[in-house]
């Protein structure tokens, strides 16, 4: 059965453009910083994305899934750079990038459920809170000109919390004609509980002005960039990707993982234009892969892996890592990449220098139960 609230939900996609994977997260705020969150759901193979081709294990330990460092980007004498990653290695190069490796959210157990919810939240331990570090954080910020608004069917767990959050969820229907929205906002101006609900959908749409429903990933970096560099527009988002649980046939898929990604983010870039010099760009995941490879061409599910930092306003052309060595001796329990540095540290520094506030006190606010230790040098320009 149609009911006016599915209606309203329908209408309000297709008065859009559609995305429906990855999916896109924005918040407003008043500050011209922009902090963009991408999460990797699946689980990323730290391990050859930022590939520590100087560990004398590592050729080793990964067999043929190994990346020979004579076709990625050498980024030092340890790490290398995944050869799909050519507009991160340019970041790089232009020192707008800065990667983070062995490390970890605070969860040591592998279901990606447990992992994502603690990675989302900011808890020490699964379904211990039950609002995201994102909104927290938004509330954080100074006077918000704005709703958040989430770019997709439902709000990822990041977002919730008690700051107040507007759904958009563009879609791949044809586009509503203007006689069509015109009617509904009609018959919608009267119901108390409805209009508040159409007014927001119409703002949005209002955002993403002509943005476009393509669904590649260039279009979704192209869209966050349209609603980021508006003038009313949010200064939060959060881009969702999947399809990083690689068990079997890694090197093939993890290859176009990675391809997509780094698209995304040049579109990212370019859309921003001017605005890329204060933008701040954390790429993450739940947590990492196995050391070796397993018996059907993939890795199993791990501990740390990497995290990559990217924008103009990154402190870049940098590899921060406590390395803990691939020697079988180093690995977390004598199968995964030992982590030594925080998630969660990287993320109460990247968000707290990017919007002027003291890490160690969005560090309190963002994962309260536990003790983050702090990192001892920025990530962001002064």
């Amino acid at each position: 059965m149609l009911t006016r609230r599915r209606f309203l939900r329908c209408a309000g996609a297709s008065a859009g453009a559609m995305l429906i994977a990855p999916q896109l997260v924005l918040a407003s705020a008043e500050t011209e910083r922009r902090f963009v969150f991408v999460i990797q759901r699946g689980a990323a193979d730290g391990l050859n994305i930022v590939v520590p081709y100087g560990d004398p294990a590592y050729a080793a330990l990964r067999g043929p899934l190994a990346i020979d460092a004579a076709t990625a980007t050498k980024l030092d004498g340890t790490f290398a750079l995944h050869p799909s990653l050519q507009t991160a290695a340019q970041m790089y190069r232009d020192k707008q990038a800065l990667f983070v490796h062995a490390v970890a959210s605070p969860y040591r157990e592998r279901s990606h459920f447990d992992g994502q919810n603690v990675l989302e939240t900011g808890g020490s331990a699964p379904y211990q809170l039950k609002d995201g570090w994102l909104n927290r954080l938004l509330s954080m910020l100074p006077a918000p000109r704005a709703d958040a608004v989430a770019l997709a069917p439902t709000v990822p767990l990041a977002l919730r919390g008690r700051a107040d959050v507007t759904s958009y969820a563009p879609s791949g229907l044809p586009q509503a004609p203007d006689d069509l929205i015109t009617r509904v906002s009609q018959l919608y101006a009267g119901d108390a509980q409805l209009h508040p609900l159409w007014d927001a959908a119409m703002q949005a749409r209002g955002l993403a002005a002509d943005a476009g429903a393509r669904q590649d990933p260039a279009s979704l970096g192209k869209l966050a960039a349209t609603f980021l560099s508006k003038p009313d527009g949010p200064r939060i988002a959060m881009i969702e990707t999947g399809g990083w649980d690689t068990h079997s046939a890694q090197n093939p898929r993890l290859a176009t993982q990675l391809k997509a990604l780094d698209a995304m983010l040049g579109a990212l870039r370019d859309g921003l234009g001017t605005h890329w010099a204060d933008t701040t760009v954390l790429v993450a995941t739940e947590f990492g892969r196995t050391a070796a490879a397993n018996g059907t061409g993939g890795t199993d599910h791990g501990t740390a892996s990497a995290a990559l930092l990217l924008g103009g306003a990154v402190a870049g052309g940098r590899v921060l890592a406590d390395w803990p060595g691939l020697a079988n001796a180093s690995l977390y329990q004598a199968r995964d990449l030992k982590p030594t540095l925080g998630l969660d540290a990287v993320i109460a520094h990247a968000a707290g220098e990017s919007f002027g506030i003291d890490p160690q006190r969005v560090a309190a606010s963002l994962f309260p139960e536990g003790g983050t230790a702090m990192l001892r040098e920025r990530l962001l320009r002064s």
